[in-house]
């Protein structure tokens, strides 16, 4: 029997709520964050709407503790990680402990504030707005933040990137490389990534429907989530034993293109599929799937496929929160992992919201009010650009 894998404490901001209580609040209210942009400055801002978190720069800042220049990536990762890691109880000084995070933009958002001013001016613009722009750099702020230093890494493969980070640390504290782990990831919205995806044709100008046969494209978000993984001598050293653990875990890669998903879905059926074989269960055992569910018409016939395939008509409860967050991308697979867990604590599915008309291609269809039940196994599905698919387990302890 594999050792176990706790979660002691999480933390998220998002475009629903500043922390864990006010993304609950949300979720059980059926409040979505979708807006026309506020803060991002954009051509697009009167025709695309985006869950923007509702906090400016400024605020987040003070949140964080870090000086207000600093990327709004690397803000919104440390709010919700320090979040994660105080709601634990846990002590890192007395043991081995590390930061996984995940991102795909870095601190693109300072760079192109910079890159305006330089080209009207070259001698113009501060260099300290540059230097944090790969992806690693926002994982080193936050780490040094949190006075994490036993081991410290990122991850960028797209829109699987938190969901990596997280079965990673749960693999580390399996080999007894390490005991402490926070995982999960961060990203916050650009007019660079706004406009790839636009030119992709894939962002709705409503608000997104997931997985609604009449669905026209996903709204981009931004935010933060992140679960603190700890051993079995963690948790018995806690004052409060962890009620939830991450049995299952698979990385999968369809490599059929690089933004669009194989439409057999072959992908995401072995991420799903892996996931359950490692944490030993059956598909019979899943109790609710937090869906990838972007909206847009590839993503969602894609996943769909598989899990018809993978679960024939023994269908669990499902639903995207995408339709609450919008996609937030590197951040997502951490946003989600918080949600599956609370899903497990509270015993509730959470509705997909939006939703009218079943697709025609599917036997099944999501949730759409919110539902109350025993939940003992949820599957979170986190699949992105490349054919890179993951998905995770999380179970009742």
């Amino acid at each position: 029997m594999p050792a176990p894998v706790y979660i002691s404490g999480a933390g998220v901001i998002s475009a629903i709520g500043n922390n864990v209580a006010e993304n609950i609040e949300s979720l059980t209210s059926g409040k979505a964050g979708m807006q026309a942009m506020q803060r991002l400055q954009s051509i697009h801002k009167d025709s695309l709407p985006v869950a923007e978190v509702k906090l400016g720069n400024e605020d987040l800042a003070a949140l964080a503790g870090l000086p207000a220049h600093t990327s709004r990536t690397a803000l919104l990762s440390t709010v919700a990680a320090r979040e994660a890691l105080t709601s634990s109880g846990i002590d890192i000084a007395n043991w081995r402990t590390g930061f996984i995070s995940a991102n795909s933009v870095g601190g693109m958002d300072k760079t192109e504030d910079f890159f305006e001013r330089f080209l009207k001016d070259n001698g113009s613009g501060h260099l300290r707005e540059v230097v944090s722009h790969e992806c690693g750099a926002v994982t080193e702020i936050t780490a040094d933040a949190l006075g994490i230093k036993d081991f410290v890494t990122t991850i960028s493969t797209a829109c699987s990137s938190s969901a990596n980070s997280i079965f990673l640390g749960a693999r580390l504290i399996r080999q007894n490389k390490l005991d402490v782990v926070v995982a999960g990831g961060t990203d916050a919205l650009t007019r660079f990534t706004l406009n790839g995806f636009n030119t992709l044709m894939i962002l709705d100008g409503e608000y997104c429907q997931p997985f609604d046969d009449n669905r026209r494209g996903l709204n981009l978000g931004e935010g933060a989530g992140y679960v603190v993984l700890v051993s079995e001598k963690v948790a018995q050293a806690l004052q409060t034993r962890p009620t939830v653990t991450i049995t299952g875990w698979a990385n999968a890669n369809d490599a059929h293109h690089q933004t669009a998903s194989s439409p057999d879905g072959k992908g995401n059926l072995l991420a799903m599929s892996g996931a359950l074989q490692k944490a030993g269960l059956s598909p019979g055992d899943i109790d609710y799937i937090n869906l990838h569910g972007t909206g847009t018409n590839n993503n969602d016939i894609a996943e769909g496929t598989a899990i018809k395939t993978l679960f024939e008509s023994a269908y669990p409860d499902m639903s995207s929160t995408k339709s609450f967050t919008g996609h937030t991308l590197g951040a997502s697979g951490g946003i989600e992992a918080v949600y599956a867990t609370i899903a497990i604590q509270r015993g509730i599915v959470f509705p997909n919201l939006r939703f009218e008309t079943q697709m025609k291609e599917l036997p099944f269809a999501p949730v759409v009010k919110l539902k109350k039940k025993t939940i003992k196994h949820v599957m979170s599905n986190s699949f992105g650009f490349g054919g890179n698919c993951s998905s995770l387990v999380f179970s009742k302890t």
